[in-house]
């Protein structure tokens, strides 16, 4: 699976998710792009999932016929510490989720 984090994710989360084609939005040289370019651009770049903690993409962006999937990571911040908790429940999903589906984890 090629997984884009957004910005507001830490780099280090990258780690937690070795077994995966990863790459941060900088790396992929996509910062500063707003979230319906974002996403076009990185279905682009052949990009399957998008990881991120912004629970109102999924409201703010016509997600229709999009071939790149979204988990939406709840978190008490965006810190790693408590993102970390939820990586299993991440790794459970990403085995399953399908092009354009939206999913949420944790709180």
């Amino acid at each position: 699976m090629k997984i884009l984090l957004d910005e507001c994710l830490p780099r280090k989360l990258l780690n937690a998710l070795h077994d995966h084609d990863c790459q941060t939005v900088p790396e992929a040289g996509l910062s500063g792009q707003k979230n319906g370019r974002l996403l076009s651009l990185a279905e682009a770049a052949g990009f399957n999932l998008f990881l991120t903690m912004d629970k109102g993409i999924q409201y703010q962006q016509n997600l229709t016929g999009r071939q790149i999937a979204i988990l939406i990571v709840r978190a008490k911040s965006n810190r790693l510490v408590d993102i970390l908790p939820q990586v299993d429940a991440c790794r459970s999903i990403i085995s399953s989720i399908q092009a354009g589906e939206v999913i949420r984890v944790g709180e």
